[in-house]
């Protein structure tokens, strides 16, 4: 399992990044506080408060290195 911090700041930051994560076959959760939902669900991402900064949770240890380089312009420090 991998945790990246990333930001989901607007609309077309969102449907970008459902865009490039469906692509892959790894289950991924977007946790902010106490919830925690899909991150292949658009819909989902709505529901949280995206003026933080979501912790993003890759489950399987597979392609992790080609995903993180899918979403670096959306993971910060």
């Amino acid at each position: 399992m991998t945790k990246v911090k990333i930001s989901l700041n607007s609309i077309d930051r969102v449907k970008s990044f459902v865009n490039i994560i469906s692509k892959f076959d790894n289950d991924f959760d977007l946790v902010s506080g106490r919830y925690v939902i899909d991150a292949k669900s658009i819909m989902g991402i709505f529901s949280l408060d995206l003026s933080q900064n979501l912790e993003l949770v890759i489950q399987k240890d597979t392609q992790v290195s080609e995903i993180l380089n899918a979403l670096k312009g959306f993971i910060v420090e």
